[in-house]
Formats: C-alpha cells, sequence, structure tokens
C-alpha cells in the first residue's frame, strides 16, 4: 500500500485499461459488468471508473488471487525441463486484448527449461561408456553480450546488472555493438571489454565467435548481429536472444495483412536461430506467439517501467492531477490486477471494492464536488507468479499483509491508510518505504533466472572451469539495479524504449522496401553483370569438366610400367605431368601458384569464415562442404575429392583433417608443389597467421633446405588462449578432452598396431622446455605429408572402431562432457606432434609476426625417446598395403572408415588392372580381326556397266569443236 506521492510504476496506455475505456469494443463488457452489478452495493453507484494508467498509486493491494500463479519452490536438485510456452496453454492465442484464460485461482504458471537444453553433467563428473569425464577449469566460461546500440536505456540497465552479477559467479564478459553510444563508458565501469562491429556479415565478420561459450543478444536492434549468427560454423554456438519490446508482434499483423511474407519470414529465421528466446513476463510470449519455434521462455523482471514512471512524472511535475481532472485533495485508489484475464479475477476486484465500503462516509456525495472525492482506478498490470515474492510485502514498513479470504483484516487495514479523507501519516512512510521497494522490484528474479539459463543453456568443455551455483551470487548483487553506474555517465538521459524500437522497425521496414523496389526494377547495367555471372560461372564449369575429362584419359591410356614403391609412383607421375604437351587454360590462381615452393591451404566450413581467408597466391582454400564456397575463388571443392565429407557425420566429426584426406587423394591431380601447408582459419580470427615477414622467412629456409625435411609451425601450445596452465602436451590433450585423451589414443594406437593390451603403447611426448604444434598451422615437404596421411588414417580408421557405434547413435562421447558432433577434432589437432617427433623430424617454430625460427625437440634430448619403429615409413607402408589387401576381401556391408579416407593400393590391385587392360586390349585386337575377316567375306555386287575412255582423235576432235563454239 502506498500513496498519492508513492510513485508506483505503471505502465501508461495498459492494454487492458485502453481495452476497458473502450467499451463498445470490449467483447467481456457485457460479464464484467454482470459480475460486479451482483456483487457490489449500491453505494457504489456513483463510483467514476476510469480504466486509465496511471504512474503514480494512493493504495496498492497485493494478494496472491490477483496473480495469473503462486510460486512454486523446487528441490535443489529439480531444475527446470521445459523451455515453452505451449498454445493450448490458452483457450485463444494472440490478441492480448481479447485473452480470457479458462483457469480460477489455483492457476500455476511454470517457466521451464527444454531437457535438450538441460545440461546432463550439471558440471560434476559423470560416468559412460566406462570412463570418467571431468573438467579440468584451465579458463573461465566466455560469454559475449551483443547490442544494437550501447544507450543509456532499460535494457542497458538490465544487462549492466545481470552481467554485474555473473561476474561475480566467475563468467568472463565481452561486449559487441552495432553502434557506439553513451553506455559504452558503463562497461568500461563494469571493466568489460567493448567493441563496436558496425558491421556483421560474412565478409565484414571480425569475430571468431567460437572463441564464446554462449551469446546474449540484447533488444530488436541487434538483428543486424544475427546476419553472423545464422551462417556456418557458427550457428551452433548456443544463442539467448532477449526480447522486451512488443512493437514487432503487432507490425507483423500489418506484415500478414499486407502479403510481406518475406518480412515475417526474415523475423522467423532470427527467432528459429536463437537457443532461447526470453521475455521479461507472461503477455510477450502470447502477442508474439506467430515466432513461436519452441523456444520461449519467461524471466521476469526488468527496470523498464521504473524508468517510464519516472520519466513521466519529470514531465507532468505537479501538473499530473489537474491533467487527470482530478482535484488536490481528490483521494486516488489504484487497485493492481493481473494482465490476464482469468476467472477469479473479477471476484479479486469485487472484494477490494467491497473492503472500501467504510470509505464512503467520509466522501459525501455533492453537485459541485467541491470537498473531496473517492477516485477507484482498476489496472490491470503486467505482473508475474514471482511477484508477491519480489516485494519482500513486510507488515507495516513497505506496505500491508492481510489474508487473501479475510475481508475484515482488508477493510480494517483501509481504514488505517485513509482516516477521515485523507491519508494517514503512517501510510505516507509506508509508500514513501514502497516507493524504494517498488524501484527495485524483482531484480533478485532477474539475475538468478539468467544466471539459472546460462547454467543450463551452455555446453562447456572440459577445460572450461563451471561457474559457481546460482546460490553464490552475493547477495549486495541482487539488491537493485546497477543505478549508480549509468548516473557517472555525463549529460545521462534514458532513452525512451518504445520510441527507439518503433523508430528502427521504420528504418528496417525502409531498408527492405527499397531493397525490393530495387529487385522488381531491373536496370541495364544489372542486367549486365547477371549475363556476366552466369557467363562466368559457366567458364569456370566448362574448365572442370575440361581438366576431370583430361584426368581420366590420361588415367585410361597410362602405358603399363612397374610399380614398385611409392617414391617411384610419385616420380613418375611427377614426370609425366611435366613431358605433357597439351595446352589447356588454367585460372589465375593456378597460374599465380606455379613455380612456387609452397602452397598453403585454408580449410573452411561455411560463409561465416570467408572474411578470414587469405587472397594470396600463397595460399588456396578448401571448403569442407559443396555449400558456403567463395565465389570467383578457385578454392578445392573437398566433397568432390573425397565423397566422404558429404557425410555430414563424418564431414564434423574429422574437422580439418576432412581437408587432409581430400587434398591426399590422388594428390599430383591438385597439388603441384614440392612443399604443402596448412593454416586454420581460426589461426587468423586470433591474428596468429603468418604476416608478410614470416611468410618470406618460410619460404627462405625452405629453399635453401635450412632445416632439411621438418614441420614448420607457427602457433604454438604454450600460448594458446586453451592452455593458460602451461601444461605439459599430454596433460593438455586430457583436458581438451574431457580426460581420456591419454586413454584413447593408447586404445587406438593398440588397435592400429595389433598388439596386446599389457603393452604400453602411449608414445612419449617429453617434457624438455620446448613447445607443440597447435590449430593445424604447419607446413611440410609434399612427400613427408604424404607418408603422415598415411599413418594418420590408419589412426583414425582405429580411432572411428572404437568409438562409432556408441557415438553414433547418441551422439555421446568419452573425449567430451557432453553430445559433441566434433568428438575426435581436439585430439586430432594434437596428431601432428606424435607423428613428427616419433618419425625423426625436425620441428621448427616460426614466429608469426617477426618470422624468426627456433627448432624444438632437437635430436639430441630425443635419444632413447622416439619409437622409430613404430613410425618408420617401411612399417607404415606394408600395413597400408595389408589394409587395402584386407579391403578386397571384405564384406562391403561391415562399416569400415579406412577405404572410404582415400586412395586403396597394393600391388594385387596393380596387377589385377593390368590383367584388365591386357584383357581389354585382347578383346580390342580381337574385334578389329574379326572385322577385317567380315570385310574380307564379305559379297560384293557385280559390276552392272563400265566406263569406256573414248579414241584419242575423237577426244580431239569434241575438244576442238568446243573451242570454235566458244569464240
Amino acid at each position: 500500500m502506498g500513496s498519492l506521492e508513492s510513485g508506483i510504476p505503471l505502465k501508461k496506455g495498459s492494454l487492458f485499461g485502453s481495452q476497458f475505456s473502450r467499451k463498445e469494443k470490449n467483447p467481456f463488457s457485457h460479464r464484467f459488468r454482470s459480475s460486479f452489478s451482483r456483487l457490489l452495493f449500491k453505494k457504489l453507484d456513483y463510483v467514476q471508473w476510469i480504466c486509465t494508467v496511471v504512474v503514480f498509486l494512493c493504495l496498492v493491494v497485493v494478494f496472491q488471487m490477483f496473480l495469473p500463479g503462486s510460486v512454486v519452490q523446487n528441490s535443489g536438485e529439480e531444475f527446470l525441463k521445459d523451455v515453452r510456452m505451449r498454445s493450448d496453454n490458452f483457450l485463444q492465442y494472440g490478441d492480448i486484448h481479447k485473452v480470457l484464460l479458462d483457469i480460477g485461482e489455483d492457476a500455476v504458471f511454470l517457466p521451464k527449461i527444454s531437457e535438450k537444453f538441460s545440461r546432463g553433467s550439471g558440471g560434476r563428473d559423470v560416468d559412460f561408456f566406462n570412463h570418467t569425464v571431468q573438467h579440468y577449469g584451465y579458463r573461465k566460461p566466455q560469454l559475449a553480450l551483443v547490442f544494437g546500440e550501447l544507450l543509456v536505456d532499460s535494457q542497458q540497465l538490465l544487462m549492466v546488472t545481470v552481467a554485474s552479477a555473473l561476474q561475480e559467479i566467475d563468467y568472463e564478459i565481452q561486449v559487441f555493438s552495432l553502434a557506439d553510444g553513451p553506455g559504452h563508458n558503463v562497461w568500461r565501469n563494469l571493466r568489460v571489454p567493448v567493441i563496436v562491429l558496425r558491421a556483421c556479415d560474412k565478409r565484414n565478420n571480425i569475430v571468431d565467435w567460437l572463441n564464446y561459450d554462449g551469446i546474449i543478444v540484447s533488444s530488436l536492434e541487434a538483428k543486424g548481429a544475427f546476419s553472423c549468427f545464422l551462417q556456418e560454423p557458427f550457428k551452433s554456438i548456443p544463442l539467448i536472444w532477449a526480447v522486451h519490446e512488443n512493437a514487432l508482434a503487432y507490425r507483423s499483423r500489418q506484415y500478414t495483412t499486407n502479403g510481406q511474407i518475406e518480412v515475417l519470414n526474415d523475423w522467423g529465421r532470427v527467432f528459429n536461430r536463437s537457443t532461447v528466446v526470453v521475455f521479461p513476463n507472461y503477455a510477450l510470449p502470447m502477442i508474439y506467439s506467430a515466432f513461436d519455434a519452441g523456444n520461449f521462455y519467461v524471466i521476469p523482471g526488468s527496470p523498464a517501467e521504473t524508468l517510464e514512471a519516472e520519466a513521466f512524472m519529470a514531465l507532468q511535475k505537479d501538473n499530473l492531477r489537474v491533467n487527470m481532472g482530478y482535484g488536490p485533495e481528490d483521494v486516488i485508489i489504484a487497485i493492481v490486477g493481473s494482465q490476464f484475464l482469468y476467472k477469479g479475477l473479477w471476484l479479486g476486484h469485487a472484494i477490494v471494492l467491497r473492503a472500501l465500503e467504510p470509505l464512503l462516509a467520509d466522501f459525501p456525495l455533492n453537485k459541485d464536488n467541491s470537498s473531496a472525492q473517492l477516485r477507484i482506478i482498476v489496472h490491470s498490470g503486467e505482473l508475474t507468479n514471482n511477484y508477491t515474492v519480489a516485494l519482500k510485502v513486510d507488515d507495516r514498513v513497505n506496505g500491508y499483509l492481510f489474508p487473501k479470504d479475510n475481508i475484515r483484516v482488508l477493510r480494517q487495514i483501509l481504514l488505517e491508510v485513509i482516516s477521515k479523507g485523507k491519508i494517514s501519516p503512517l501510510a505516507r512512510n509506508i509508500a514513501s518505504i514502497g516507493r524504494s521497494t517498488a524501484k527495485n522490484l524483482m531484480v533478485s528474479e532477474a539475475i538468478d533466472g539468467y544466471a539459472s539459463l546460462l547454467e543450463n543453456v551452455l555446453r562447456l568443455p572440459s577445460e572450461v572451469a563451471p561457474p559457481k551455483a546460482v546460490s553464490e551470487i552475493p547477495p549486495s548483487a541482487k539488491e537493485q539495479w546497477q543505478w549508480h553506474l549509468f548516473e557517472a555517465v555525463p549529460n545521462m538521459t534514458f532513452q525512451n524504449r518504445v520510441l527507439r524500437s518503433n523508430t528502427f522497425l521504420d528504418k528496417y521496414e525502409g531498408q527492405w522496401n527499397h531493397s525490393q523496389k530495387t529487385r522488381s526494377t531491373p536496370s541495364v547495367a544489372a542486367n549486365d553483370i547477371f549475363v556476366y555471372s552466369i557467363w562466368e560461372e559457366e567458364k569456370y564449369t566448362q574448365l572442370a569438366i575440361t581438366k576431370k575429362r583430361r584426368e581420366d584419359e590420361e588415367l585410361k591410356d597410362r602405358t603399363e610400367q612397374s610399380h614398385g614403391t611409392w617414391e617411384d609412383v610419385y616420380k613418375s607421375a611427377k614426370k609425366a605431368d611435366r613431358l605433357k604437351n597439351d595446352l589447356h587454360e588454367r585460372d589465375e590462381g593456378e597460374l599465380e601458384r606455379t613455380g612456387q615452393p609452397l602452397c598453403i591451404y585454408e580449410p573452411y566450413f561455411g560463409e561465416g569464415s570467408w572474411s578470414f581467408l587469405h587472397q594470396k597466391s600463397l595460399y588456396r582454400g578448401i571448403g569442407l562442404s559443396g555449400k558456403g564456397r567463395r565465389p570467383g575463388r578457385d578454392d578445392v571443392d573437398a566433397p568432390s575429392r573425397l565423397p566422404l565429407l558429404n557425410n555430414g557425420y563424418y564431414r564434423d566429426l574429422l574437422g580439418e583433417y576432412g581437408a587432409f584426406f581430400a587434398i591426399a587423394n590422388r594428390i599430383d591431380r591438385l597439388h603441384k608443389n614440392a612443399w604443402i601447408g596448412f593454416q586454420s582459419w581460426r589461426a587468423t580470427a586470433r591474428k596468429a597467421s603468418l604476416s608478410i615477414t614470416a611468410e618470406n622467412a618460410l619460404l627462405d629456409a625452405i629453399q635453401s633446405k635450412r632445416y632439411g625435411d621438418a614441420l614448420y609451425f607457427w602457433v604454438r601450445m604454450d600460448m594458446y588462449s586453451q592452455n593458460p596452465l602451461q601444461t605439459d602436451f599430454w596433460s593438455f590433450c586430457d583436458a581438451v578432452n574431457a580426460g581420456n585423451c591419454k586413454l584413447t589414443f593408447s586404445k587406438a594406437m593398440r588397435r592400429m598396431y595389433g598388439v596386446k593390451d599389457a603393452v604400453d603403447s602411449l608414445p612419449p611426448m617429453p617434457v624438455d622446455g620446448d613447445t607443440w604444434s597447435v590449430m593445424q598451422s604447419w607446413a611440410l615437404p609434399t612427400r613427408s605429408f604424404m607418408e603422415f596421411v598415411m599413418f594418420s588414417r590408419m589412426f583414425v580408421d582405429a580411432l572411428d572402431a572404437q568409438m562409432y557405434d556408441e557415438h553414433h547413435s547418441t551422439g555421446r562421447c568419452s573425449l567430451s562432457l557432453s553430445k559433441d558432433k566434433h568428438c575426435y577434432s581436439r585430439l586430432l589437432e594434437l596428431l601432428v606432434n606424435v607423428w613428427t617427433y616419433h618419425s625423426a623430424r625436425r620441428m621448427v617454430f616460426v614466429d608469426p609476426e617477426t618470422g624468426l625460427m627456433q627448432e624444438q625437440h632437437k635430436f639430441p634430448s630425443r635419444r632413447g625417446q622416439m619409437w622409430i619403429k613404430w613410425f618408420s615409413y617401411s612399417t607404415l607402408k606394408s600395413m597400408d598395403e595389408d589394409l587395402a589387401e584386407l579391403s578386397d576381401s571384405e564384406d562391403p556391408a561391415r562399416h569400415w572408415l579406412w577405404p572410404s579416407t582415400g586412395e586403396v593400393f597394393w600391388q594385387g590391385i596393380f596387377d589385377r588392372e593390368r590383367s584388365l587392360r591386357q584383357k581389354e586390349k585382347e578383346k580390342r585386337k580381337q574385334k578389329s580381326i574379326e572385322k577385317q575377316n567380315r570385310m574380307r567375306k564379305r559379297h560384293r555386287q557385280q559390276v552392272i556397266g563400265k566406263y569406256i575412255k573414248p579414241p584419242p582423235d575423237e577426244e580431239s576432235s569434241n575438244s576442238s569443236m568446243l573451242a570454235v563454239t566458244a569464240s
């Protein structure tokens, strides 16, 4: 309960307030009048029913039967289970003005989190597959907060308050915004770094969003950022979108009426992309029902109404009573209910009105209204099921408490508040205290709601320390909104959110209409560009067809020769390539790379990584999917070279190893350089790619053969962000693979080499003060690369045989804490180090900035440590041939990965091909002989007539006659 000056925030123009002020359009007006006519006493007939929203209250009455639900207490082990509010919860699901809920005072609205978002491990170590997976806690969880503009408004205040509390439980936060603003200083004071993006699309993206464990997007104005999150490889990052505006919901009806389906679909893609769409009340999910993708969730609490109330009061100042037509001595009572119309709401209003009966004697009627009048306003505000808890309603301190069914107690309270037609001093004091309570209403619920949602939605890798429990957030962080951080902003004025959202939508619609108009009015230049693009596409298509035909002809017509070792095959193929004299059109990139000692391939998946790829001749992109390839570039299409990558399961599972296998498959058709390198686009995003100076230094070292057959790498493990503790090789591998790297690696090695379980099969990786390669950014001689791929194919096959059944059926993997489609990728990222070290090759780190080189793990320190026999070329080649021979007799229906990862070759295959060629040759020869015999034996027709040449004298006479005639 509060006095006239209490300033309890109510929204001007409330949905239900405006509804009842227009009785002719109220479908429930008859029900409203008939219900109250039976319950109210006759003396209330004179009461003027004013159904409008005011920003001040004389009396606040809160009891449970006004609310759409009651508080539900759950045990500590029962976390929220279902995120969606299904449409069948309501009789009519659409226009909030016309919603009548067929529920009574026992109605309960439960915010739930879907089981598909629920984290099975809950941050604890769990057992599955007879293995224990565990957290290592090398770094804190990373969150990205994305805004449309850094304004000083209610949503910025909400997110600052939530972020401040999340920092208390060990989240690290980074803020991104499409436009700068005065809110920048607020985040700076909170010690949160801010980056202004300006644009976020496939050509201008500057952020590797995979660095973040989750993303929170605030407001409709941040829609421009979704162009990044709608593209691979960022489509699977957990994303929470906080929507506090209702403007889009109302405009969506206009879009439907006007047939603007594409606009609706554009917004629908954003709603569908969000993992969870968060609303501050239960009304917004209902009016946004057209976009419901099963991911709606309510977290009550927002300072929006407080700011609107204060702004309204500051604008009206002392003229509010006059503007509303009330006298200075009038006592105004506002009955606050629910925004939902449900059974029991009318009864609740009636009980309050019945309790007001004794006050009527203090307000006598007179014709000129010269004395104080009693004014009653019935308001249905935006209350939620946690409203009673949020008030922290202390009896006779900041309000009054009474049993919901005891009208006598309520009547007694009203008599204490209003005495002889005036507000009592006690009530004024209580109202003053209650005003502070209302200003910071539901702060704790908002903070706990977001923290609980993140706890259940995020999928933290094993190297990340789980955040503290929600219960460990300090009470001081949940007492009030972070007003003090905004008070420090110079010339601070809170922006009007309703006006901002409508302005944004106007701008969005204008841009959309302009783009549609431009699209529907083609110009000559546009047509020329379109035709040229078609010609370019056809040109590349024909080039690809010609190249493929030429390669097939070379294979078909290759001469018979002895195939002894892989070296002979390689040399013969290179020699044939040099000796061929056929002329063919080469694209610009291929010509530029001709003669270079090195080509660095950059694997990528999806349009989101385009902006991190190089366009120089030293580099060449390789797309892991047929979709999302860069137009106009000579990027390698990996699935066309390795059909296995058309299978999305293995494309995700292998990651960049899919690019290795694709390039190695018939490598002479693609790669013409003596050295080959790879660089992850994520290394470029981290600014760890080679600079021009480092590129030149690497090329010089290769051409001068400074280190011979060596692995050059430029992203080092001891400086890796995922390894801040700079742990040793196997400890780091365990940390990023849920503690099961060494065990899984040992099992794969035993299966690969066919050794018993008792044999130690984990290759040692000594701690000698040097570092290792990460992020698949390295260069090797092409010949050594082929040997590495030979080893990798067998290792991956052994790994797949060990884990395929469980992972393919359940999605779970002993190398991850939760379901993970990239199960093998973190272990495979480190495999090149094991092979390089134990195959006795040099390892050289190249500083990506300066190009300075340092040899790592020098040979003297490796003595007695290397497993050369296990990794020698002869051993691996023998194993490779055994697998190839086995593939000839293996049941094709059995699941076996190795034959699908590259070429299958052994001497028997060559003999079979030679035999087939010989048979084809003999068959053609036999057909030729048969054709000749048929021609000889063919019946010839006798000559019917013969030409007889005339005698010479007749011929000369005929010629003379012709000459005379001509003259």
